[in-house]
């Protein structure tokens, strides 16, 4: 496992990942010493190519370090939080959230979600100067080590090791940062995916190009501009700055298409008519009370309006708590002019409905009309959102908002389309928001995974103290990732209240990511098998736990993050099956689970896992041959087996 990988990360160059692409299709070009043989390589590209000397390309310092960094593997376990994910919402749940480096993450998940992702949305550090972005990594290449295997002088090396040991805002250094995560995230995109990337004034350009380096140019979509804001400008020299962008990359333009529409929410939702108007109408509750909704965090929008019997409605809720509405009195009063308001009696009590009328084709945003989402500042706002759900300001500086993420997914999935949307710098989780949202109100299929470094918030920092207290108060770690993982459960309540009859998934699976302690470390590095042939080392399986071991095995053998392996018992040893695999892992296995295997794979014509694979800390020598050659007795009956023994370390 760890072991393994080591050893592998050792001989790794920036190229690995491309020579093994080569390697696999164009085996000719290699010599019988591995070398490759460019002149031959040159011929099968003479008639379409003209190969040159020179050509135009992005340089920077740390370009091939980078591409270093996406060829080794990483060296973390996935660690599985059984709590969270035995709850009822979460155990049968296809959504994913990770704690841990989006590097390491992305390349757990190219194992299991190659090519699988239809969409990635990233809002990735702008590299302002005030963002918090520096850069550091936890490599602890020397600078003899990184001169050779980047060929490149010592002196090149220091300044490579020094934008990442100490720390650096530079342009190379988030060049450096982004360029090995997305020449991952290109891999896990379908044929038809693509990626879209939220950017700032800072690093548009660098971006822009960057992206053609790793997608090739000629796949280049669009950069949207979106109106973020209106108004404002006060830290503004010259002009006033009221847009982003968004950079919209094809994994492969010519499979690629959008969604001419932006296509409206589904029309069953929208199950009423107005008599005055005869529109269809949906109802939704204008009050909001419960832990995000107290009267008290908003008292300007607790006040009475008047319902039908003539009486003062206030914002109560069945069990008599006191909440708010959801708008000012200003807007409500518009409302009410518009007779947009409508009352419902309740076991005996007048609730206040909103009416939100079905959209019209006019209504429909055509987004091929144009790249500037200007529509979409008027009445949506990230902070705001956030704030309702969590009954508290300023927790997360500028989330997106849902409408803006639900805009790019309905551009990019149809209806009843079943995917999978990737956002690695999930932040406050807008994206899977937007994902449980499209599914419920815009009948989608769409599972998120969402990856987000777990920092420690510091309780001294002033841009931090908000959003400590809130997880202090909620009796939450303190670290951000707990800030996204709150909002989706808090999201995914909300939408169950005004969507009771919903069958969409509302749950998600919790990993962390973890790099193996230092002792740990040592105890593989010691452990010598062939010295080892009468004892096995307990002690490793149990600094990571069965159901780390398990977890990893699984996503690193194509099973994915939510698959369950099924669990065996061998005359009371433990196995565990899925696919192609059995996967032993508890220590002592004894002559009679050996039998007991074969005599499984004799007499059950479902069971015929092609690998065995045993987590080789657990067995001695002995208890490894006599498996292995009791397995080869397979080949001679019926099923004429022949076992793949993989023993990891």
């Amino acid at each position: 496992m760890i072991k393994d990988i080591m050893n592998a990360n050792d001989s790794a160059t920036p190229n690995s990942r491309e020579m093994a692409v080569l390697k696999e299709n164009f085996p000719s070009c290699f010599k019988a010493d591995g070398s490759f043989d460019i002149e031959r390589f040159k011929e099968f590209l003479s008639d379409k190519i003209a190969v040159t000397g020179e050509g135009y390309e992005l340089k920077f310092l740390g370009k091939n370090y980078a591409r270093l960094l996406a060829s080794i593997d990483t060296t973390t376990v996935v660690v599985p939080d059984e709590e969270h994910n035995s709850k009822p919402e979460n155990m049968n749940s296809e959504n994913i959230y990770i704690s841990g480096d989006n590097l390491d993450a992305l390349k757990h998940l190219l194992k299991s979600y190659s090519r699988k992702v239809k969409m990635i949305y990233i809002d990735p550090p702008y590299n302002t100067g005030t963002d918090g972005f520096v850069y550091n990594d936890n490599f602890k290449f020397t600078v003899e080590e990184l001169s050779e295997k980047l060929s490149i002088s010592e002196e090149q090396a220091q300044r490579i090791l020094d934008l990442t040991k100490r720390g650096s805002a530079s342009h190379s250094a988030w060049l450096m940062f982004m360029y090995s995560r997305l020449l991952l995230a290109r891999d896990l995109l379908t044929t038809d995916g693509v990626i879209f990337i939220s950017i700032d004034d800072n690093e548009q350009s660098n971006l822009k190009l960057l992206c053609d380096e790793v997608f090739g140019e000629q796949n280049f979509v669009e950069q949207i501009i979106w109106r973020k804001k209106s108004g404002g400008g006060q830290q503004d020299d010259y002009f006033v700055t009221e847009h982003d962008y968004i950079v919209c990359i094809a994994r492969d333009k010519v499979y690629f298409s959008l969604n001419e529409k932006t296509i409206t929410k589904s029309s069953n939702s929208y199950n009423k008519v107005d008599p005055d108007t005869k529109k269809k109408f949906k109802q939704i509750k204008l009050a909001k009370w419960g832990s995000a909704a107290h009267k008290e965090d908003r008292p300007t929008m607790y006040f009475p309006i008047i319902d039908p019997d003539g009486n003062d409605n206030y914002p109560i809720a069945p069990d008599g708590r006191p909440g708010r509405w959801r708008y000012g009195k200003a807007s409500i009063e518009r409302l009410i002019a518009e007779n947009k308001i409508i009352f419902e009696k309740i076991n005996g009590e007048w609730v206040a409905y909103e009416k939100e009328y079905e959209p019209t084709e006019d209504d429909i945003s055509i987004l091929k009309e144009r790249s500037i989402f200007y529509d979409l500042v008027e009445n949506t706002s990230g902070a705001k959102e956030l704030t309702e759900l969590f009954g508290t300001k300023d927790v997360f500086d500028n989330p997106k908002p849902t409408d803006l993420l639900l805009h790019l997914s309905l551009l990019v999935f149809g209806e009843g389309e079943r995917g999978i949307i990737l956002d690695f710098f999930s932040g406050s989780a807008s994206t899977a928001h937007a994902a449980i949202r499209l599914n419920v109100e815009y009948n989608r299929n769409i599972r998120f995974i969402c990856i987000q470094i777990p920092d420690k918030l510091d309780s001294e920092n002033s841009s931090q103290i908000k959003a400590f207290n809130f997880l202090i108060e909620n009796d939450l770690p303190t670290t951000l990732d707990y800030i996204g993982m709150e909002r989706i459960i808090r999201a995914a309540k909300a939408i169950k209240e005004e969507f009771p009859d919903t069958t969409s998934d509302l749950g998600f699976k919790h990993y962390t990511l973890v790099e193996p302690a230092s002792d740990t470390l040592d105890k593989l590095e010691k452990f010598d098998p062939t010295e080892n042939k009468l004892f096995a080392d307990k002690d490793i399986l149990s600094d990571f736990g069965k159901p780390t071991v398990l977890a990893t095995w699984l996503v690193r053998d194509g099973y994915g993050l939510t698959a369950d392996a099924e669990e065996l018992n061998f005359a009371g040893y433990n196995g565990y099956y899925i696919g192609k695999h059995l996967y032993l892992i508890d220590p002592e296995l004894s002559n009679k689970a050996i039998e007991a295997i074969v005599v499984k794979y004799e007499t059950d014509g479902s069971f015929n896992p092609e690998n065995v694979v045993l987590f080789g800390y657990s067995f001695t020598w002995t208890e490894m041959e006599a498996l292995k050659i009791n397995l080869k007795r397979l080949k001679d009956t019926e099923k004429n087996l022949r076992i793949n023994f993989d023993i990891r370390y």
